[in-house]
């Protein structure tokens, strides 16, 4: 297994950051800083196909890679922070390696994506692949859904740079990780999750809405919900000050 990229900050417990289908390590940026101030050692890493990482994002692909990386890192204590896609490979990882991880954050994610056949499924994925069958690349794909991604009032530099992290994505690596996403399903594993859980959600988040997260919380054992105010599926950009905290907050009784 080839090494993920991966970029970090700070030393102590490892806190590594796990990006959305649309992402990049560098869609963390203001988290990396946050979370090395709070004393912590934050990693941000490209899934396989992702920015400097080689590969195809297959989920057993992405999954490996963690637990690559936290081999390289020699973590001894951790914590997964998984944004949407992100947040289905930790519990991928969570449920095949359950002692690697000491503390789970899953933000405006879910634990199914639904039947690989059902109706909502085939709607998303062609809704999702239009842009990209039309010819207009993944620059036009970022510009046309980015905006209906986030917040009515979020702030116009979160926009842009959700926009272009996405346009960055390379469009085959796009494809290969919604169709692993596609047929996720953990919805019957998640009760066997036994790690202090986070389940944080966007108040305007239409593709995560607030109602699926809180009811993945009450399904982990002791798992705590939170629901962050004006912030959209992309809640670590658009609100970074209210997620950063919330995500501090959480570890500093999790993970001391």
């Amino acid at each position: 297994m080839a090494l993920p990229a991966f970029i970090e900050q700070g030393q102590g417990d490892v806190v590594l950051l796990l990006h959305g289908i649309g992402g990049g390590k560098t869609i963390w940026a203001g988290s990396l800083s946050a979370l090395a101030s709070a004393g912590y050692r934050a990693v941000a890493m490209d899934f396989p196909g992702y920015g400097d990482s080689p590969g195809t994002p297959t989920l057993q692909a992405m999954v490996d890679a963690v637990l690559a990386l936290l081999d390289h890192l020699g973590a001894e204590r951790s914590a997964l922070v998984g944004h949407s896609m992100g947040g289905m490979v930790a519990q991928e990882l969570v449920a095949a390696a359950p002692r690697r991880v000491q503390s789970l954050v899953l933000a405006c994610t879910s634990s199914a994506f639904g039947k690989a056949d059902g109706d909502w499924q085939a709607r998303f994925v062609a809704e999702r692949l239009a842009p990209l069958d039309a010819g207009l690349g993944m620059a036009g794909m970022a510009a046309q859904l980015v905006p209906a991604m986030v917040a009515p009032a979020a702030a116009p530099e979160a926009l842009a740079a959700s926009i272009a992290v996405m346009a960055r994505v390379p469009e085959a690596s796009y494809r290969s990780a919604l169709r692993a996403i596609a047929a996720f399903d953990r919805r019957s594993a998640l009760a066997d999750i036994r790690i202090p859980t986070l389940c944080l959600a966007g108040e305007h988040d239409r593709t995560a809405p607030p109602e699926v997260m809180q009811r993945l919380a009450q399904r982990v054992t002791g798992a705590e919900y939170r629901c962050l105010p004006d912030a959209g599926h992309i809640a670590n950009v658009e609100q970074p000050e209210a997620f950063n905290a919330a995500v501090i907050d959480f570890l500093r009784r999790t993970l001391p």
